[in-house]
């Protein structure tokens, strides 16, 4: 499936495929301190094109991941896996009517007690998301 998104300011505009419709919510810290929230996201993998990658601030938030947003209005655009060369994008980001189900949160031991999700997903803890990219690595 194919789909766009900009920034708020429009200096940058993504052309991305996922291959599936299903999101994920990381809890982490890191992405709540990024967003004030959780991270609602879809996998695109290396499929994100990036129109004007010189409007875009590349943060290395960990030896493992890259975290890019508009230099122009910080629109947080993706979180970017660097050993997998995955891209994982805010959904509400992309100009989509594709419909999507939210299938898992990772990271659950770090969620605060302040929000919940009604949704049955699969739960993973931060050990065992972890472990499951060095067992794929």
């Amino acid at each position: 499936m194919k789909s766009h998104g900009k920034c708020l300011c429009g200096s940058v505009t993504l052309e991305v495929e996922y291959a599936s419709s299903e999101i994920a919510v990381c809890h982490c810290s890191m992405c709540r301190n990024w967003g004030g929230g959780p991270m609602l996201a879809i996998d695109c993998a290396d499929s994100v094109k990036i129109s004007d990658e010189t409007s875009v601030t590349r943060y290395s938030s960990s030896e493992w991941a890259d975290r890019g947003f508009c230099k122009q209005c910080g629109t947080h655009l993706f979180y970017y896996l660097k050993p997998a060369n995955q891209y994982h994008l805010p959904i509400g980001l992309l100009q989509t009517d594709d419909h999507f189900t939210f299938t898992h949160q990772i990271f659950i031991d770090e969620k605060p007690e302040y929000y919940e999700f009604k949704n049955e997903t699969h739960n993973m803890t931060g050990a065992e998301v972890f472990a499951h990219f060095e067992a794929e690595g």
